[in-house]
Parts: C-alpha cells; sequence; structure tokens
C-alpha cells in the first residue's frame, strides 16, 4: 500500500473513515444549505449569516474545556455515539420546519446553537480518538486522511447541495430537504462506532475526577512554547481568515451576482485543493514548525488576492490555492500537537486548541460579516487575509522572544524552527 494511504491497512481506520465520510458529506450539504436559507430569509444580509455562524460555533470557546476533560474521563466511542445523536437532532427539526414552510430565521439561530453544542462536545473526543485506533507512527498520516476525507465530502456535499437546492427550486423548502438529508447522515458513524474491534483499540485510560483537572491543562499548554504558537496561528488564521462559507457566499451573490449552484461549485473548488493539501500532509512523515507559520502566512496573501478577483472564473481557480494552503496549515497544526502531546492530556490539549480554532469564529465572523455590510464583499476576504498574516507574524515573534529567554542565542538559532 502507498505510504500515503498506510493507515487504511487497519480495519477499525478504514471504517472509521467510510462513516466519518458519509456524516461530514452531510455536514457539508447542510452548511451550504443553510447559509442560502439565511440569505432567501434576510434578503441576502452578510450579518445574519455572521451571526448564524457565530452561533454555530460559540459553543467551542464556552464549552471546549469540559468538552476535553470529558474526553479524558469517558470512553472516547461512547460518547462519539451520543454526540452524533445530539447533532442530528437539530438537522431534523430545521428540516422539518423549512419544508413544511413555518421556518424563521430565529429558528435559524437557536438550532445553530443547539448544533455547536452536540459539536463542541464532538470535536475533542473525535480529535484524539483517533490515537486510538492506529499507531503511534502512523498518526500522522491518519490525521492526513482524516482531513482527506473531510475535504472529499467538501468536494461532494457543496456540489450535491447545490445542485440539489436548484433543481428543487432554490426556495426554503429545497433547502430543508438537503438539510433533512444530513440528519439521515449521522447514522453511518453511530453504525460505524457500534461495528469497531475493542480489542484492536489503543484505548487511553480514563482520568480519575479530581479537582483543578482543566486549570492543569491549560497549565500544561501555557509552561510549552511550542503549543502556544500553534494555539496562536491557528486562532488568527480559524477567526479572521476561514469564514469560507460565508465570504464565499457574499462573493457569489452580491459581487458576481450568481445562484445556488454557482455558489456550492466554490466550495467544491476550494475542496479539490484542500484534499491536495490533506493527501501531502498524510505523505510527510513529520511536522515542524516553519511547516505552520509558511502556510498560514501563505494562506492569508493569497486570501487578499482572492479579494481582489475581478471576475466569477478567476475567484473560482483561486479557491484551490486556498485550499491547499489552508489544509496543510491545519493538518499540520493539528498533527503537531497531537504527537507533542502526553496521552494522559490529549483530550485537554485538544480541545483547547479546538476553542482556540473554532471557538474565534463566534468573535470573527460577525466581524468580517459586519465588514461585509459595511465596505462590501470584497472588504471580507482582503480583511480576513490581513489579519491572519499580523496574526501568524506576532505569534512567531512571540514564540521568538520566549525561546531566546529559555535558551542561549546558539541554541535559538540553531532550534527557533
Amino acid at each position: 500500500m502507498s505510504p500515503t494511504f498506510r493507515s487504511l491497512h487497519n480495519q477499525n481506520y478504514r471504517r472509521y473513515a467510510a462513516g466519518n465520510l458519509v456524516s461530514n458529506t452531510g455536514t457539508w450539504m447542510q452548511r451550504v444549505a443553510q447559509d442560502w436559507l439565511v440569505l432567501l430569509l434576510t434578503g441576502n444580509s452578510a450579518a445574519a449569516i455572521g451571526i448564524t455562524t457565530g452561533l454555530q460555533f460559540l459553543p467551542f470557546l464556552l464549552l471546549s474545556p469540559v468538552a476535553g476533560l470529558l474526553a479524558d474521563r469517558i470512553p472516547k466511542r461512547r460518547l462519539l455515539q451520543m454526540t452524533n445523536i445530539g447533532m442530528a437532532a437539530p438537522a431534523f427539526v430545521l428540516g422539518v420546519l423549512a419544508v413544511t414552510g413555518t421556518v424563521q430565521i430565529w429558528h435559524v439561530y437557536v438550532l445553530a446553537l443547539v448544533l455547536g453544542v452536540a459539536s463542541a462536545f464532538d470535536a475533542p473526543a473525535r480529535q484524539s480518538f483517533v490515537s486510538e485506533i492506529v499507531d503511534a507512527e502512523d498518526l500522522t498520516n491518519a490525521v492526513g486522511l482524516n482531513s482527506a476525507g473531510f475535504n472529499s465530502a467538501r468536494i461532494l456535499g457543496p456540489a450535491i447541495a447545490g445542485v440539489s437546492i436548484a433543481l428543487l427550486g432554490s426556495g426554503v423548502g429545497a433547502t430543508g430537504w438537503v438539510i433533512l438529508v444530513n440528519g439521515l447522515s449521522y447514522v453511518a458513524p453511530i453504525l460505524m462506532l457500534a461495528s469497531l474491534d475493542g480489542t484492536r483499540l489503543h484505548v487511553a485510560a480514563l482520568v480519575e475526577r479530581e479537582p483543578g483537572q482543566i486549570r492543569a491543562g491549560v497549565s500544561y499548554v501555557r509552561a510549552r512554547p511550542d503549543l502556544m504558537l500553534i494555539l496562536g496561528i491557528v486562532f488568527f488564521t480559524g477567526t479572521f481568515g476561514l469564514n469560507f462559507q460565508m465570504t464565499s457566499a457574499l462573493m457569489a451573490t452580491q459581487v458576481f451576482d450568481k445562484g445556488p449552484a454557482e455558489f456550492g461549485l466554490l466550495g467544491t473548488f476550494m475542496a479539490v485543493g484542500s484534499l491536495a493539501g490533506s493527501l501531502l500532509a498524510a505523505s510527510r512523515e513529520g511536522v515542524r514548525h516553519r511547516l505552520v507559520v509558511g502556510a498560514a502566512v501563505a494562506f492569508g496573501l493569497l486570501e487578499i488576492v482572492a479579494g481582489l478577483a475581478p471576475s466569477y472564473l478567476l475567484f473560482a481557480l483561486m479557491c484551490p490555492l486556498l485550499g491547499i494552503t489552508a489544509l496543510t496549515m491545519i493538518t499540520s497544526a493539528n498533527a503537531f500537537m497531537q504527537l507533542n502531546t502526553d496521552a494522559g492530556m490529549r483530550g485537554r490539549v485538544m480541545a483547547l486548541y479546538m476553542m482556540i480554532f473554532i471557538g474565534g469564529t463566534p468573535l470573527g465572523a460577525p466581524l468580517v460579516g459586519w465588514v461585509g455590510e459595511v465596505y462590501g464583499a470584497r472588504w471580507t476576504l482582503i480583511f480576513g487575509g490581513a489579519m491572519t498574516v499580523a496574526g501568524v507574524l506576532l505569534a512567531s515573534a512571540l514564540y521568538l522572544r520566549t525561546k531566546a529567554r529559555q535558551e542561549t542565542p546558539a541554541q535559538v538559532s540553531q532550534a527557533a524552527f
């Protein structure tokens, strides 16, 4: 088997990847349908999309430390089954409301928040569960293949959703049918988790209940400059740069005057590059800081250029490049955090990672949406890219200063990155 796909020799991992591919495809279908539904209900309001996105990711900011502790205390396999049920429920409710024509914008806001709560508890368990499925030497590869599967779903999901909504009339009811399909897609990972061979899992010892465990996780990360650098990079990139669903919706409708099919295709073009970036990451043996830093800076600069694209075609051609750089950064950052963290802390560390990475969206999405409302859709990309580059450079400077305090100048010059 090719080294790029070596984790697939593991039967448990094959089942895990297959179930997640189905569910992730449904998730991307709902993301497109939900954004289109918000545009229909509000008359193309950028701020409304920003609010919806912010509410969906707000629980990551508020609940991730608790979710990470649960991932260290409760068997991850059981916890993931419960969180998938929790994510399916709001999808079914929103789908029924849209199909019956009774949906209102406040329904979307509330259900986005409910979905976010379930997702916040799902993320750290799902991220750290990979290390229980594969051997340590295959972890970087498995993380890369997870991203490849996720981005394969990004290719399929938006395209299916965009075409389906268009074929069903592009109205509110059409979005509801697509959202209902996502609700059904959660059956796949639930069945997959039940079918795993428990004797072949590397189940980490569960952490006993005692005071101060969340604080201990935070202290562990704060004492590690290498982990703090990664968290700084993903904060600025996730908060300001990775708002593609909102920014592409605004560019498609407001700048290029396109419909749902063309909007969905932008997500597919982005995912083509993301898939390539994921496979490149899966083929690497290890990860260093300089890769994460370089990919993040390249992504921010490309985002600024995309905001200046004069036509839909050129904007679409920029999307794969954005996808490659974004996923190189994301996959490398994720693998670095897992490979350089003690097993007993991994759930809490990955929860902090997800809190910083995704939890910044409630701060950034409304702000980027406001920028779009006041200055136009193009500025959502220009502003996001500029903030990403500035933030990455700031995080890198702080890392180098911290290392300089801890080591001699000769050591810093040899090992900074």
